[in-house]
């Protein structure tokens, strides 16, 4: 029989530390009259993933009821995953509607709270996020309660032509209690750095991303997590079963390959140099040079948190309120995506609205694809996890508050039944669907936010 392994087993090295995804032999039962301090089987997990700049309508809500709905355009990189999602209708927060088409809307995506205007220094957000509730109440569970990641920088300035809110709100969607952000990390080295170094360097944890001191910092360390790990990893596989070693194979080779492409991004490659100047400025050191491959580096290493259970409680923030990224890396879009999204039915830049949107739908279909590649026992990642994605605005080009654009992925370990579309009575809370997935995640909560009732139907 293989040796038992804990749950909380973690590999460790110089100045790293490397959490286990789930293995057989850690849900072997334990022997009889002892205490297990292991789970029996892959525990749930909670992922929002937030994407910018709403929808367009048409191209996102389908014909068809139930099982039996149509794949809309937005949608057609969910179609293989169609058994694996929902789409939930007629979902709304109340306290954002009149009020300015971004800034107020993105702190109560996942609170449902009234927004304050505010000077920047005052910040009120009208309330905690649900992810920020979950790890207050069972994020001691993991070695970090919660993960927070993004792709931009935080905003700063009054934006007086939007209603004189403080643009900082646009940056975040996790918020500890009503005056505080939970800050999101969007290097990709430092975030991988959170889950698997124990040893945070005072230098780099002091720099902002624009920093050019940065660059040097993190190149005086490339060692390979896995190297600092190797004789624990030997010996783990030793004792592991069969299968287990399989599953650890394959975790290894997703965080070395995620270190790898870490380190290809931050050291660039002999190149021809033009004479003369290009009308560009130098980008800040850390970030890698195309937006898609920042984006799937980041979305992998939030898969590793979630597979290694180092969390089980994540925010992902694919682009910023109002983000005017230039979106010209897609076929026939030119400019900024926010400039973009109010296309005032021109019918060229709906149709590049349309595709920046699709686009990030690609992006979550991606994140999904990853989890189910995963098995935990019989059971995908997945399967044993809840990610609700989509945006606090249904039209980009009109700000329309009501029937967000929501859809909800895994199967909340059989707790939710995929593949249907869910029309819901209008002006449902969306805070509804968030009372129902703390009630899954072992909250006690009898409410939150503007909630009526846990969101019914979902399994």
């Amino acid at each position: 029989m293989p040796k038992r392994i804990s749950r909380r087993t973690v590999l460790r090295g110089a100045g790293a530390a490397l959490a286990l995804p789930w293995l057989e032999t850690m849900g072997s039962a334990a022997p009889a009259g002892t205490v297990s301090t292991t789970l029996s089987e892959p525990p749930l997990r909670s992922v929002f993933m937030y994407m910018p700049n709403g929808v367009r309508p048409d191209y996102w809500t389908p014909a068809g009821d139930g099982e039996n709905y149509e794949i809309t355009p937005h949608l057609k990189s969910l179609e293989s995953l169609k058994g694996d999602f929902m789409l939930l209708e007629n979902l709304w927060n109340a306290k954002t509607v009149g009020r300015n088409g971004h800034w107020p809307k993105v702190p109560a995506w996942l609170s449902g709270g009234y927004v304050e205007r505010t000077s920047g220094d005052d910040l009120d957000s009208g309330g905690t996020s649900i992810d920020q509730l979950m790890a207050q109440q069972i994020g001691d569970r993991t070695m970090l309660p919660s993960f927070e990641l993004g792709l931009e920088s935080t905003r700063s300035g009054i934006d007086t032509a939007g209603g004189g809110f403080a643009r900082m709100y646009g940056s975040f969607i996790s918020w500890r209690d009503p005056h505080t952000p939970v800050p999101k990390e969007i290097i990709p080295q430092l975030a991988f750095d959170r889950l698997f170094r124990s040893n945070k360097s005072p230098v780099i944890s002091s720099l902002n991303p624009d920093d050019p001191k940065l660059l040097t910092a993190l190149q005086r360390d490339d060692t390979s997590v896995l190297d600092v790990v190797r004789d624990q990893a030997k010996s783990l596989r030793r004792e592991g079963s069969s299968n287990d070693r399989v599953r650890l194979d394959e975790y290894f080779e997703s965080v070395r390959s995620v270190e790898q492409r870490m380190q290809a991004s931050l050291k660039p490659q002999k190149r021809w140099i033009n004479q003369g100047k290009f009308p560009l400025e130098r980008p800040g050191p850390g970030i890698p040079a195309t937006r898609p491959e920042h984006m799937k580096l980041m979305m992998d290493i939030m898969v590793l948190a979630l597979w290694s259970d180092t969390t089980r409680i994540g925010t992902f923030m694919t682009a910023d309120a109002q983000t005017n990224e230039d979106f010209s890396f897609l076929p026939g879009v030119k400019g900024g995506f926010h400039s973009i999204s109010h296309h005032a039915e021109d019918p060229v830049r709906k149709k590049q609205y349309e595709t920046c949107v699709t686009w990030h739908v690609e992006q979550v279909a991606y994140f999904l694809n990853r989890l189910k590649s995963l098995d935990e026992g019989g059971t995908s990642l997945l399967d044993n996890s809840m990610v609700m994605f989509g945006h606090g605005i249904k039209c980009g080009n009109l700000h329309l508050e009501h029937d967000l654009p929501i859809a909800l992925a895994g199967k909340g370990k059989g707790t939710l039944k995929p593949g249907r579309r869910l029309r819901f009575a209008k002006e449902t809370p969306l805070c509804n669907l968030y009372l129902a997935m703390a009630q899954r995640m072992g909250l006690k909560e009898e409410s939150f936010g503007d909630s009526t009732a846990p969101l019914a139907g979902l399994g």
